[in-house]
C-alpha cells in the first residue's frame, strides 16, 4: 500500500551511539519493555495500526482517553496555592497568607505545621464558638467576639485582590441550644443586596443531617443590610447582620451565601458518569486544559453516535458553561440539572442528542472555586472580562474555551451559547443577550428567552431580560461569542434569592428549583427547533407587539405622540433599551502590570503576521472565466451608459435652471424619511418588557418530530411536542399552554423529569 514506507522500514541501519545510549537509559527507567520494539531497527509509531502480516494499515488509532477513571477515588485531588494552609480532615480547609501574586500550587497547599486555632476552650462550660473556613470553597478571614453571644465576621477578599467580598462559607462548633446568637459580616462592598428585601442566609446542621435527614435550610431573624460607619479607605463598607438559634448543643453547623457546589462535588458527579456504562457511550469526558494551579478544566461532549458521516456533519452545536465566577454556585446546580436530563434515557433527551452536539464546560474557574473566591481566578482578575485575551499562560481556561469554540464554528453551526451565572441584586432567573443588527433576524434573539419564560413561568422573568451590548461588556463571553457569529449568545443570571412570579412568589429558590431549570433549557431547545414554526412565529409576533408598547410608553413619558405604522421597526433596539445597570457584573481591572508588556508584544507580533490574503485562482479555466465575465460586464455597462450620457448632456443645455430650487427635493426627501428616536428621548429605562435576540433556522428533522402536550399561554395553533402519557408522569412545575396540531410523523412519548428529593443532604469527602 505504501511501498516507500515499507522500503524504509525494511532498510538496515547502523546503530547510532546516542540512540543506543538513550535506549539503555530509558529502559533502565522502565521504558521500551516490549522486545519487539527493541528489536526493530526503527522505532515504529504507535499511532499507525499494523495488521497481522506486520504491514502498515493506512488508519490511525482511536485517540486515547485523556482521563483515566477508577472506582477507588477521585479523578484528581484539588490543588491549592502554596501560600494556603490545608488541614487534613474530611473537609479540606484553606486559609491564605500574605502574597501579591500567584506563584505555584500543590495538593494540600502549604507544607509544614498548621496554625492552631486562635481560641482554646477552657473547659466544658466555655461557650465560645469555634470558627473555621480552611476547607474547599470556604471563605472567612476573621471572627471577633464582641459580646457574650455576638460575633463580628470579616470575609477574605478574592486572592491577590483587595475587593470582591460577597461569597461566605464557614463552620461553627461548640454551639448552645436555645441561645440567640448575633453574627455581623462587616466588610461587604456592594451598596445593594437581596438581604435587604427578605433573603436569608443558609444553615446546615450535621446532627440534623444525620438524625433527621435535614440538609441546607434558610435561617435567620432580624436580618439587616446597611452601610457601615467605617470604610477601608478606598470605598464604603456595608454590613449584614442576623440572629440565629442553633437546634442542638455541641453541634457542628455551617453557614453559606448559597448552596455550595465544590470542585470535589463536580468530580464525584463526573466520576459517576464515567463509570456508567450507558452514559459513557454518548458522553465523552476530556481535559480541556489545566488551570493556573494545575486543576483540570473538564469538557464534556454529549451526542448520540451518528449512522453516517453526513448525519454527523449535519448536527448543530450547543455550548454551555458555568462557574466562570466561582462564588456563583447557582450555575453549577442549573448545570447539574441540565446534565441529569440530557444524560437520561428520556425520549426527548435522546432526540436532543440525535440532532445536537453539546459541548459542556461545567466549571470554568476551578481554582477560584477551590480557594473560595467570589469573582476572580488566581490571576486576580475577573475571567468574564478577558475572553478577548491572547495570554494563554495567564488565562488558560478562557483561552482554550474560546479556541475550542472557534474550531467548533469551523466544523458546524453553533445554535446557542449560554454561560450560567448568579445574581445578588435581582430576583428570578433571566437572560442577557445581544441585539441583532440584521433586519433579517430582527427580534429573533428574543424568541428563546420568551419561550423559556412560558415554559418556566414561576421562575423565569422575561421582563428582566436585557439585550443591549455595552462597551464595558465587550470582553464577556456573551458578547465575544456573539461577535464570533453565534446569534443566540446569552448569559443566564439566576438569583441568590427567590421568585416573585406565579406559584413560587415570595419563596427562596431551592436546589430542586435550579435543577428543574436545567430541564426547562432542554425543553425550550426542542420548542425553539420545532419544524412547525407556528410557535416561533407566534413568539415573534408577540415580541413585535411588546416592542410597540415599549415605544409608545417612551413617547407617553415624554409627553409626545407618534404614529408608528409602517416605520416603527426601523427604530434601533439599542435606543429603546437601557443599559444593564442592574447587572451584577464589575468593570474590568485590566491586566496585571507584569502582563501589560507581554500583551503589547504579542499584539504587535499578531498584527505583523496578519497579512491580507488574496484568493488565488487555481486553474487557467478559472482565470479565463473571470476575465470573460469582467470583459462582458464592462461592455454591458458602456452600452447602457452611452444613451444616458447623451440625454443628460442635452438636458443640461435645454434646462440649466432645473437644479436651482433645492427646497423641493429636500422636502420630498424629508417626507420619505422614517422618524427615529434620539438617545436623549430614550434615555429612560422602560419598566415594561424588554426584548431578546436572533434566531436560526429550525433544525429538528421531519423524521424525528415530537408529539407535545398542551401548554397554557398561547392562543395560536401549534404543532404538538410530545404525547401525554399519564403513566410517564408530568414534567416539573406548571407549564404554559402551547396549543398544537398533531404531527403526521413519528410520535415520541412524554419525557419524565427526574424527581428530586425534597431535601438536599450535603455530604463532604
Amino acid at each position: 500500500m505504501f511501498p516507500a514506507l515499507e522500503t524504509e522500514l525494511k532498510q538496515e541501519t547502523l546503530p547510532d551511539p546516542y540512540e543506543d545510549f538513550m535506549h539503555h537509559h530509558l529502559q533502565y527507567y522502565g521504558y521500551f519493555k516490549d522486545s519487539l520494539m527493541l528489536s526493530s531497527p526503527l522505532l515504529r509509531s504507535r499511532q499507525l495500526l499494523y495488521d497481522e502480516f506486520n504491514e502498515v494499515n493506512p488508519r490511525l488509532r482511536e485517540p486515547r482517553e485523556l482521563l483515566f477513571f477508577s472506582n477507588r477515588g477521585l479523578l484528581q485531588t484539588p490543588r491549592w496555592p502554596i501560600e494556603c494552609e490545608v488541614i487534613k480532615e474530611n473537609i479540606r480547609h484553606i486559609v491564605p497568607t500574605e502574597g501579591t501574586y500567584f506563584t505555584s500550587s500543590r495538593m494540600g497547599g502549604k507544607q509544614g505545621s498548621i496554625k492552631e486555632l486562635a481560641v482554646t476552650l477552657q473547659g466544658p462550660e466555655d461557650n465560645t464558638l469555634l470558627f473555621e473556613s480552611r476547607f474547599e470553597s470556604g471563605n472567612l478571614q476573621k471572627a471577633v467576639r464582641v459580646g457574650a453571644y455576638e460575633y463580628e465576621l470579616t470575609l477574605r477578599t478574592d486572592l491577590y485582590t483587595a475587593k470582591h467580598t460577597q461569597w461566605f462559607y464557614f463552620r461553627v462548633q461548640n454551639t448552645r441550644k436555645d441561645v440567640t446568637y448575633r453574627f455581623t459580616i462587616v466588610n461587604f462592598l456592594k451598596p445593594k443586596s437581596l438581604y435587604a428585601v427578605g433573603m436569608k442566609p443558609l444553615m446546615y446542621s450535621q446532627l440534623d443531617a444525620t438524625t433527621y435527614h435535614i440538609g441546607w435550610r434558610r435561617e435567620g431573624h432580624e436580618i439587616k443590610y446597611y452601610k457601615s460607619n467605617m470604610d477601608d479607605g478606598q470605598q464604603p463598607l456595608y454590613c449584614l447582620t442576623w440572629t440565629i438559634q442553633f437546634p442542638h448543643d455541641q453541634d457542628t453547623c455551617f453557614f453559606a451565601h448559597f448552596y455550595p457546589y465544590t470542585y470535589t462535588d463536580l468530580q464525584y458527579y463526573l466520576l459517576s458518569v464515567a463509570n456508567n456504562s450507558i452514559q459513557s457511550q454518548f458522553c465523552k469526558l476530556r481535559a480541556l486544559c489545566r488551570s493556573l494551579a494545575g486543576n483540570t478544566v473538564y469538557l464534556l461532549t454529549i451526542t448520540n453516535p451518528s449512522r453516517s458521516p453526513q448525519e454527523a456533519a449535519a448536527k448543530k452545536a450547543v455550548v454551555l458553561s458555568a462557574r466562570v465566577h466561582p462564588g456563583e454556585s447557582n450555575g453549577s446546580w442549573i448545570m447539574q440539572g441540565f446534565l441529569d436530563f440530557i444524560l437520561s434515557n428520556s425520549p426527548d433527551a435522546q432526540l436532543l442528542r440525535d440532532i445536537f452536539v453539546f459541548k459542556v464546560i461545567p466549571m470554568l474557574n476551578p481554582d477560584g472555586v477551590v480557594v473560595g473566591n467570589y469573582r476572580c481566578s488566581l490571576a486576580g482578575r475577573d475571567l468574564n472580562r478577558h475572553y478577548k485575551t491572547i495570554l494563554k499562560d495567564s488565562f488558560p481556561c478562557i483561552w482554550y474555551t474560546k479556541n475550542m469554540i472557534k474550531r467548533l464554528l469551523e466544523e458546524r453551526e453553533v445554535l446557542l451559547y449560554c454561560d450560567f451565572h448568579g445574581h445578588s441584586r435581582k430576583n428570578n432567573i433571566f437572560l442577557y443577550g445581544c441585539n441583532s443588527n440584521s433586519r433579517k433576524h430582527w427580534l429573533h434573539e428574543r424568541v428563546f428567552p420568551l419561550m423559556l419564560s412560558k415554559n418556566a413561568p414561576d421562575k423565569f422573568s422575561f421582563n428582566s431580560c436585557n439585550f443591549k451590548v455595552q462597551k464595558c461588556k465587550e470582553g464577556t463571553g456573551r458578547v465575544v461569542m456573539w461577535r464570533m457569529g453565534i446569534l443566540n449568545s446569552y448569559t443566564m443570571e439566576s438569583t441568590f434569592g427567590g421568585s416573585t412570579l406565579g406559584s413560587k412568589r415570595d419563596t427562596h429558590f431551592t436546589i430542586e428549583d435550579l435543577k428543574s431549570l436545567g430541564y426547562h433549557v432542554c425543553d425550550t431547545l426542542l420548542d425553539f427547533c420545532d419544524p412547525d414554526q407556528t410557535k416561533f412565529a407566534q413568539c415573534l409576533q408577540e415580541l413585535k407587539e411588546l416592542l410597540q408598547q415599549e415605544i409608545h410608553k417612551k413617547f407617553n413619558n415624554l409627553g409626545q405622540t407618534m404614529d408608528l405604522e409602517g416605520c416603527w421597526d426601523d427604530i434601533p433596539l439599542s435606543d429603546i433599551e437601557s443599559s444593564t445597570s442592574g447587572s451584577d457584573s464589575s468593570l474590568s481591572d485590566g491586566l496585571p502590570v507584569h502582563l501589560l508588556n507581554i500583551a503589547d508584544e504579542l499584539n504587535q507580533k499578531t498584527m505583523l503576521l496578519k497579512k491580507p490574503k488574496k484568493k488565488r485562482l487555481q486553474t487557467r479555466k478559472q482565470r479565463n472565466e473571470k476575465y470573460q465575465k469582467n470583459y462582458l460586464m464592462r461592455e454591458l455597462k458602456l452600452r447602457e451608459d452611452a444613451p444616458g450620457r447623451i440625454k443628460f448632456a442635452s438636458t443640461l443645455q435645454k434646462q440649466p435652471t432645473s437644479l436651482k430650487n433645492p427646497e423641493n427635493s429636500n422636502s420630498s426627501i424629508k417626507r420619505n424619511e422614517k422618524p427615529r428616536l434620539t438617545e436623549a428621548q430614550l434615555s429612560g429605562r422602560a419598566k415594561g418588557t424588554s426584548l431578546d435576540q436572533p434566531l436560526i433556522s429550525l433544525v429538528l428533522p421531519k423524521s424525528k418530530e415530537r408529539v407535545q402536550s398542551k401548554k397554557p399561554g398561547f392562543t395560536a395553533s401549534c404543532s404538538p411536542k410530545r404525547s401525554t402519557d399519564s403513566s410517564l408522569g408530568s414534567p416539573p412545575d406548571v407549564k404554559p399552554n402551547w396549543p398544537r396540531n398533531r404531527y403526521p410523523a413519528t410520535r415520541r412519548d412524554r419525557a419524565t423529569m427526574a424527581v428530586y428529593p425534597s431535601l438536599h443532604i450535603y455530604t463532604y469527602p
